[in-house]
């Protein structure tokens, strides 16, 4: 049997009831089969990031352990956006979205494959992402960036607030 590995995968939306959304969300993905969802962030409101022009995001995170790849965690996770409305065929890119999920850690491991970055990139930059990872994983490492808790510290987070 595989041995369980520590997973990290980041929250967001911005169409419809997002808030709701993401709460369902996180029972979705403790409902992966071999996955447990360890801890859940607080929801937050960030700014719309890249296409300004939109309504602010509702972002969290989420701490998992499982026994799936990577790749295979990753196309369950893009199954329950598709679950959700999602269709990343017609959007826009860094547009509204009825649910985004995006896999940020997966244990210590780098991993470069097409449409598989982790950790994702830029993550060490992103406050969206940041803020609510360190409240469910602050001890974990982005490789090139130290801890979670460190990467979150060097961050301006003024426009992020507790939904």
């Amino acid at each position: 049997m595989t041995a369980p590995v520590t997973a990290c995968i980041g929250l967001g939306a911005n169409l419809g009831d997002a808030a709701g959304t993401l709460r369902a969300a996180f029972a979705a993905i403790g409902a992966l089969p071999d996955t447990a969802l360890v801890a859940a962030s607080p929801l937050y409101v960030t700014p719309a990031w890249g296409v300004e022009d939109q309504p602010d995001f509702v972002n969290a995170a989420a701490r998992v352990t499982t026994t799936l790849p990577a790749p295979a965690l990753l196309a369950a996770l893009l199954e329950i956006e598709r679950r959700f409305g999602r269709d990343r065929s017609r959007e826009q890119r860094w547009g509204p979205r009825t649910l985004d999920l995006d896999l940020l850690l997966y244990g210590e491991a780098v991993i470069d494959l097409p449409g598989l970055q982790v950790p994702h990139p830029r993550l060490h930059e992103r406050a969206f992402a940041l803020v609510p990872l360190a409240d469910v994983a602050p001890e974990l490492r982005i490789a090139g960036h130290g801890s979670v808790r460190e990467a979150a510290f060097r961050i301006d987070r003024g426009a992020i607030a507790a939904l």
